[in-house]
């Protein structure tokens, strides 16, 4: 026997009893020493699959003998109860029951099979007694909001733009999810000048140009694409959809476009990874070879979780590391905390999970007690040193002139001027104001570093100005939700289809065929000019107004 041998025979008898060979390959890979060519020899009288039957499980349902099924699997988490991040009595309401439409809903598959003890595996359940009772739970629970004012949504065919999308979304999600996923900052400000602000911006077309083929094909970070347009990062994607951001890098993967994966995804990095690798096609049609996956990243208090995160992610072959600057503290998104959140969802990267208390339930708050507000410029050199040699980094979330001059200076390799989708902090500027900022302050920048731009994008014509002021792609996130949330990858495809159909027109319309050729000229600004600042400087960012920096006065120093 191969020194070893044993401790897999021994893994693969255990395995047996709760779950198909495939669970076996899963544990093979997260083992350590894998041994090469070694050969598992199963013997005859290794222990077959343990059937619990339906009137044995229900013997296990009470807290000092809890069992509950998953997906087909009895597991016993008496032990576990107590320490359960959601709480005991969730797992108390599916005691001796079948579990497995509420875990899948806010859980991803792997994390109850990789994260309890295999002795805690008991065995599958007899599946042919099994009744729809088996899956109630057997205390009421709140009751769900209604998913909408309409019991139907419109077909896929008849969508032919984000607001089609936006408008479905409003008429089929849970009132908790759409409240999530469309919510902004305060009094939306922002969040509406993101894309008013484009509206504002004229294009100049030009005629008699031989616009027969066009091509939207472009590099991101280094990284062919089939078009300018990436899936920004997006929270809990599983409260939209049940593949949630799986579904999201299947379809990023067909369309040949780039993804950013969220630290607040609904599923692990792992599980996304093995998701967009095992996919079937890829490119667009546009020739590109490999779809890139870049990850985001929240800094965690605890900063050993988040230099485990980005050791895997490195692991895993990212391209690229986003680092979101613009949220130290969540913000404040008021329709988000009127409605309650369910507090059995959980993050798999951060482990935090929603617990409502008296300020309302809103999702990015209540998940959002991990991050680090102390996270400054001296981080980067830390941050570089979690990474592989040679994964850029990229600055998601610069808002003025003086942070892209900074973040330039601190050898970063792109930015991304975002303000959180108008998600944090409500009168911060419009994206594509800050876009003319920079051409008017630090035109600099955009030789130096890759400048990427967020928020606000429902057209194609959108994406084109964004691109001739000197963006070299364009993040959606809440348009990329809207779709796969009522008609899953094929949704998703659609959307990003439209938006690259509107492009290829606009690009037409404008005399060019390809994403080389745009440039400012294309564009009449002059109804928004007046609003760009015109210098890059803390202290003379100001065109009028004076200041001294103000010494900090001891209580009772005043004079009247």
């Amino acid at each position: 026997m191969i020194p070893g041998q044993i401790e897999y025979i021994f893994i693969l008898k255990h395995l047996l009893v709760f779950g198909p060979y495939s669970h076996f390959l899963d544990y093979f890979r997260c083992s350590q020493p894998v041994i090469d060519g070694c050969i598992i020899q199963c013997k005859e009288t290794m222990t077959p699959p343990k059937t619990i039957t339906v009137h044995e499980l229900s013997k296990h349902a009470a807290p000092g003998d809890l069992w509950t099924v998953v997906d087909g699997t009895v597991y016993d988490l008496t032990e576990f109860a107590p320490s359960h991040p959601g709480g005991s009595d969730i797992l108390l309401r599916y005691a001796g029951r079948d579990a497995t439409s509420a875990y899948n809903r806010v859980h991803s598959p792997s994390l109850i099979k990789t994260k309890l003890a295999l002795s805690k595996h008991v065995g599958r359940l007899d599946d042919i007694h099994t009744t729809v009772a088996l899956s109630s739970p057997t205390t009421p629970t709140s009751p769900s909001p209604p998913t909408s004012a309409s019991t139907t949504i419109p077909p896929l065919g008849t969508l032919f733009s984000f607001h089609d999308f936006a408008a479905a979304a409003a008429i089929s999600f849970p009132a908790k999810t759409y409240a999530f996923v469309s919510s902004a900052a305060t009094d939306l400000h922002t969040h509406r000048a993101n894309s008013s602000a484009y509206s504002s911006i004229g294009l100049r077309p030009r005629v008699l140009c031989d616009v027969s083929s066009v091509s939207t094909n472009t590099s991101v970070l280094g990284h062919g694409v089939s078009s300018p347009v990436f899936c920004a990062p997006t929270s809990l994607g599983k409260t939209v959809h049940p593949d949630g951001e799986k579904a999201l890098g299947r379809a990023c993967k067909e369309l040949g476009i780039a993804q950013v994966v969220s630290t607040s995804a609904s599923f692990s990095l792992d599980e996304i990874m093995e998701a967009i690798t095992t996919a079937e096609g890829g490119g667009g049609g546009g020739g590109v070879s490999e779809q890139p996956v870049f990850f985001q990243l929240y800094v965690d208090k605890d900063r050993s979780k988040s230099e485990a995160l980005l050791r895997r992610a490195g692991e895993l072959g990212i391209k690229g590391l986003f680092l979101t600057v613009d949220a130290p503290v969540p913000g404040k998104r008021e329709a988000d905390e009127r409605v309650q959140a369910d507090e059995d969802i959980t993050n798999p990267m951060t482990g935090e999970r929603a617990v409502n208390d008296k300020r309302g339930g809103g999702l990015g708050r209540i998940t959002g007690k991990f991050l680090d507000s102390s996270v400054s410029w001296e981080d980067l050199k830390w941050l570089r040193g979690c990474l592989p040699k040679g994964v850029p980094i990229i600055l998601k979330g610069i808002q003025t002139a003086m942070d892209a001059l900074k973040a330039m200076e601190a050898g970063v390799e792109g930015i991304v001027v975002s303000n959180h989708g108008g998600r944090s902090l409500d009168t911060a500027p419009a994206t594509v104001l800050v876009l003319l900022e920079l051409q008017r302050c630090c035109p600099e920048v955009f030789d130096r570093m890759e400048v990427f731009v967020d928020g606000g994008i429902t057209r194609g014509t959108d994406v084109f100005k964004a691109l001739c002021l000197g963006a070299r792609g364009v993040g959606v996130g809440r348009g990329m939700l809207y779709a796969l949330g009522g008609y899953g990858e094929e949704g998703v495809k659609r959307f990003v289809e439209i938006l690259n159909d509107e492009l290829e027109t606009t690009m037409k319309m404008c005399g060019i065929t390809s994403l080389d050729q745009v440039h400012p000229g294309l564009l009449n600004t002059g109804a928004v000019d007046h609003l760009i600042p015109r210098v890059a400087s803390e202290e003379g960012g100001h065109p009028y107004a004076k200041w001294s920096r103000r010494k900090a006065g001891r209580t009772g120093d005043s004079k009247l």
